[in-house]
């Protein structure tokens, strides 16, 4: 079987693995979904002001994007990683030409494909609430580029973790508090004036700097200052995080 005939067949094996489970279809499509609809449709403060959801609706594009880009890649390869080791299936594969990098980006793939569908999603409901966006060819290769940081973070957590239960519980641990420590749906004015250099130090801060400068103009904050770098910062995060994550995996190659 050639290479590309491996990472086919590990994918779609992945893809019928998350459809058989409910809850990962939930929380990738209709919990942001949910989200959206009370926020965006039902609260709409909008308000001016530095508190939460005080912002237009336009504003938390990014926010509502990285509770996917996020929580599905984090909690799906965590918990996949965690569930190949207990399962010995990472030692059958070491006895097959797989190789741990080709059954990495097979997970990627899939869960960066599944990921691209379901912000789709997020956007046409945004703008069927009235939120006031840009559409920028930005956002594929942001949401590309962050599905696979955090696939690789994800596979990271996995490989530390002790069970498939340590392995969501670190997930979750991670995601909460960089979904709101990172420009997300809290702007740089809602935190201490000390605090607000750490917020740069989360991989995700990229992802919301770029994409609401790409598609909510004139409100983008942070170092480095640009969409392109922005990207670039968000894409090197990425390469590492997906190497180490490789690498680290429970692998007992012969």
């Amino acid at each position: 079987m050639s290479r590309s005939a491996r990472i086919a067949a590990e994918a779609r094996a992945a893809y019928k693995s998350f459809v058989r489970r409910r809850v990962a279809v939930f929380f990738t499509f209709f919990f942001p979904i949910l989200l959206i609809v009370i926020f965006a449709g039902l609260v709409r403060t909008g308000g001016g002001g530095t508190g939460l959801f005080s912002q237009p609706p336009g504003y938390y594009v990014p926010a509502y994007l990285a509770v996917v880009v996020l929580f599905t890649p984090l909690s799906r390869l965590g918990s996949e990683v965690a569930r190949f080791r207990e399962g010995n299936r990472f030692e059958k594969l070491a006895a097959s030409p797989m190789r741990r990098w080709e059954w990495l980006i097979a997970q990627t793939a899939i869960n960066t494909a599944l990921i691209a569908v379901a912000c789709a999603a997020l956007l046409a409901l945004l703008a069927a609430t009235g939120a006031q966006f840009r559409l920028s060819p930005w956002l594929v290769p942001f949401v590309l580029t962050g599905s696979v940081l955090f696939c690789g973070v994800g596979a990271i957590l996995g490989a530390l973790a002790d069970s498939q239960d340590g392995a969501i519980t670190a997930s979750n641990g991670v995601a909460l508090p960089l979904l709101f420590l990172s420009n997300t749906f809290l702007g740089p004015a809602s935190l201490p004036a000390w605090f607000r250099p750490v917020t740069d130090l989360s991989p995700l801060s990229y992802f919301a700097y770029g994409v609401r400068a790409a598609t909510y103009p004139g409100n983008h904050t942070g170092w480095p200052g640009s969409v392109g770098a922005d990207y670039a910062v968000l894409l090197v995060l990425a390469i590492v995080a997906f190497a180490l994550g490789a690498w680290l995996l429970p692998w007992t190659e012969r």
